[in-house]
């Protein structure tokens, strides 16, 4: 939500504005962390707390409203959700307090609560966009411990993005790029979702599937579609580095690394999954 104007009370008269926000499963807040001509020195903790502030406040109106609303049903002699009004309270308690609802995640994916969607509540990660020569965390205080923080240099992945295969590679080495910022938040974000991805390899496609991490065999067929699941055999099972030392499925399978896993297996990340089922 690039531009963004005013905060506090100027953007909370408009729930709506939060709405894109809701929908979300995490978040990325990008902050600024390099001057130069027409910019004020950069104060990264501030900026980063100002928007926290903005999304404690979206979600304490949302508590506050729905609150009083119960409250009502009260007194008119309605029944309402205990276990509900319970939550929300402790909800209300740690927002007056000013403390985001990710730092309670159990409180914030409480299934009564769901609904709701908290916008402090969505697991953040913090991508501080720093000058091309400085590849080092902010002195941004507690921060950098309390959240999940990376670094990226955004001119730099700017021009990056516009260069050859070869151009890039030499572009990274040049300034000790391990890997691009694309790929560093996407396994980051994956990590704080929890979430992992198999492969499945057909004649004409290789496609890969996001799951939560733990999930069983079983339940990661039917991602792919219910018949598989409904009809599930066996999982043929190849892992992502036996499949690069071997060269070729042929050669994993004569080395003895294809395995043939049951319903509980547990996939992991990486895992080259071929699926035989029969309905």
């Amino acid at each position: 939500m690039p531009g963004i104007k005013g905060h506090g009370n100027d953007r909370q008269k408009d729930q709506n504005f939060w709405t894109p926000v809701r929908d979300c499963d995490a978040l990325i807040q990008v902050v600024r962390n390099f001057g130069g001509y027409g910019y004020e020195n950069p104060t990264p903790a501030e900026d980063f707390q100002r928007l926290d502030q903005d999304l404690i406040l979206a979600d304490l109106v949302v508590v506050e409203k729905r609150l009083e609303r119960i409250e009502l049903d009260k007194r008119r002699g309605k029944s309402v959700d205990g276990e509900e009004a319970a939550r929300l309270a402790e909800c209300l308690e740690h927002l007056e307090n000013e403390i985001p609802l990710r730092k309670i995640p159990e409180l914030a994916s409480a299934p009564v609560l769901r609904g709701f969607a908290f916008v402090s509540g969505k697991p953040m990660l913090v991508l501080f966009n720093n000058e091309d020569d400085d590849d080092a965390m902010p002195a941004a205080g507690a921060l950098i411990e309390q959240e999940n923080c990376m670094v990226i240099r955004g001119k730099l992945e700017q021009e990056l993005a516009q260069m050859s295969d070869e151009d890039a590679a030499e572009f990274l080495a040049e300034f000790e790029i391990t890997a691009s910022a694309m790929d560093r938040v996407i396994l980051k974000s994956y990590d704080i979702l929890g979430l992992i991805s198999f492969f499945t390899v057909g004649e004409d496609e290789v496609r890969a599937w996001t799951i939560a991490a733990g999930t069983q065999a079983l339940d990661a067929a039917e991602v792919i579609h219910s018949d598989i699941k409904k009809g599930f055999i066996r999982a043929e099972v190849l892992y992502y580095d036996d499949l690069m030392e071997a060269k070729t499925y042929k050669e994993a399978r004569s080395r003895g690394t294809v395995r043939l896993e049951g319903k509980t297996y547990l996939v992991k990340d990486g895992d080259i999954i071929n699926f035989r089922f029969n309905v």
